[in-house]
C-alpha cells in the first residue's frame, strides 16, 4: 500500500508537471503571435508551418523506422490536418486585431464546442453540473465582448477587438474538430502515427496555402535575428504542445488539462500589463473569475462522473459473479441429495 501511495503521488506530480508544460507552451505561443503582430508581420500561416514541420522532422522518421502500415486511412490524417491549420491561422490572424489577453480566455470557447462534437460524434454523455460548468464558460466568455465592445483598444487604432473576437471563435471551432479527431484517433491509434501524420500534412496544407495566400506577406519579412527567433520559438513551442497533450489526456483526461490551460490565461495577462504596459478593463478580471469557476464545476464534476462509471462497473461485475456463485451451491446441494437417495437404497 505504501509503495501504490508512492506511485500515486509520483504520477500526480508528473501529471502537473506535464500540464505546466502544456500549459507554458501555449503561453509561449500567444507571446510569440502577439509580438511578431505588433512588429506589423502578418503571417499566420508560416508560423504554423513551423510547427508542422519540427513534428514532420522529429516523428515521421520515427514512423518510418517502424515500418508498418497506416492503421487509419492517410485521407482521415489530410482532413484532420486541415482543419487544425485553419484553427492556428483564425487564432494566430486574431493578434492583428485583438489583445492577447482576450483571445487567450476566448480560446476556452473550445470547450463548448468540444462537448456538442463529442455528444453528436462519439456518443460521450454529460451530467447536468458539466452542462452548468460550460455555461458557466459560456457567460464570461459573453463578458470578455461585452468588454472588447465597450472599451476599444485604446494602445492601437488599428485594433478592431471584435474582429479579433470574432476569428478566435471560429478557430475555436476548428480545434474542437481537431481536438476530438485526434482524440478518436489516438484511442483508437498509435500516438505517434497520429503526430507524425497530423505534422505531414500540415506541412502540405500550410506550404499550399501559402503560396496561394500569404506568399507576398512572407517575403515582404525583413529576417531580422529577432524575427528568426520570435519564428523559432513559436515553432518550438507549437512542438511542445503537440508533443505534450497527448500524454496529459492518456494520463489524467481532459480534466487537468482544462485547469492547466487556465495557467495560460494568467500568464497572458502578466505578459500584458508587464511586457506591453497596457491596462486591462475590469470586465475581464470579472471574465477570467466566471470561467475560471465554470472549468473548475465542469472539471470536478468530469472527474465524479468518471468515479461513479467505475464504481457502477465495478458492481455490475460483482452482481455478475453472484448467479455463478448460486448455480454452483444449488448444484452442490443437488449432488448432496444425489448421494444421500443412493445411501438409502443401499440400506433398503
Amino acid at each position: 500500500m505504501e509503495i501504490r501511495t508512492k506511485d500515486n503521488a509520483w504520477r500526480l506530480l508528473l501529471v502537473l508537471f506535464l500540464g505546466q508544460l502544456v500549459a507554458f507552451s501555449m503561453a509561449a505561443c500567444s507571446f510569440a503571435s502577439s509580438f511578431i503582430a505588433n512588429l506589423g508581420v502578418d503571417a499566420p500561416l508560416a508560423q504554423s508551418f513551423c510547427t508542422h514541420l519540427l513534428l514532420t522532422l522529429v516523428y515521421v522518421p520515427i514512423l518510418l523506422h517502424r515500418r508498418h502500415k497506416l492503421r487509419i486511412p492517410w485521407y482521415w490524417y489530410l482532413v484532420l490536418a486541415f482543419v487544425d491549420v485553419q484553427g492556428n491561422y483564425l487564432v494566430t490572424e486574431a493578434y492583428q486585431y485583438s489583445s492577447i489577453t482576450s483571445v487567450t480566455l476566448l480560446d476556452c470557447w473550445t470547450v463548448v464546442w468540444a462537448i456538442i462534437l463529442t455528444w453528436y460524434a462519439l456518443g460521450t454523455r454529460y451530467s447536468f453540473w458539466q452542462f452548468l460548468g460550460a455555461g458557466t464558460c459560456v457567460a464570461g466568455l459573453a463578458l470578455v465582448l461585452l468588454s472588447d465592445a465597450k472599451t476599444p483598444d485604446a494602445q492601437d487604432p488599428n485594433k478592431i477587438p471584435l474582429l479579433g473576437d470574432a476569428l478566435v471563435i471560429a478557430g475555436a471551432v476548428c480545434y474542437a474538430f481537431s481536438n476530438v479527431g485526434e482524440e478518436y484517433c489516438v484511442k483508437k491509434n498509435d500516438r505517434v502515427e497520429v503526430v507524425a501524420m497530423l505534422g505531414l500534412f500540415g506541412v502540405l496544407v500550410s506550404t499550399i496555402q501559402i503560396l496561394i495566400f500569404e506568399r507576398k506577406s512572407v517575403e515582404a519579412i525583413v529576417w531580422s535575428p529577432t524575427m528568426i527567433s520570435l519564428f523559432a520559438g513559436y515553432g518550438i513551442a507549437g512542438f511542445m504542445f503537440y508533443t505534450i497533450t497527448p500524454f496529459v489526456l492518456k494520463m489524467s483526461g481532459a480534466t487537468l488539462l482544462n485547469l492547466s490551460l487556465l495557467t495560460s490565461d494568467m500568464w497572458a495577462v502578466a505578459i500584458r500589463v508587464f511586457f506591453y504596459q497596457q491596462q486591462i478593463n475590469w470586465l475581464y478580471y470579472l471574465a477570467f473569475t466566471v470561467v475560471a469557476i465554470g472549468l473548475i464545476i465542469y472539471s470536478l464534476n468530469e472527474n465524479s462522473s468518471a468515479d461513479a462509471t467505475a464504481a457502477s462497473t465495478e458492481a455490475a461485475a460483482h452482481y455478475q459473479q453472484l448467479p455463478s456463485e448460486d448455480n454452483s451451491t444449488g448444484s452442490g446441494s443437488n449432488l448432496d441429495r444425489k448421494e444421500r437417495k443412493q445411501q438409502e437404497a443401499h440400506i433398503c
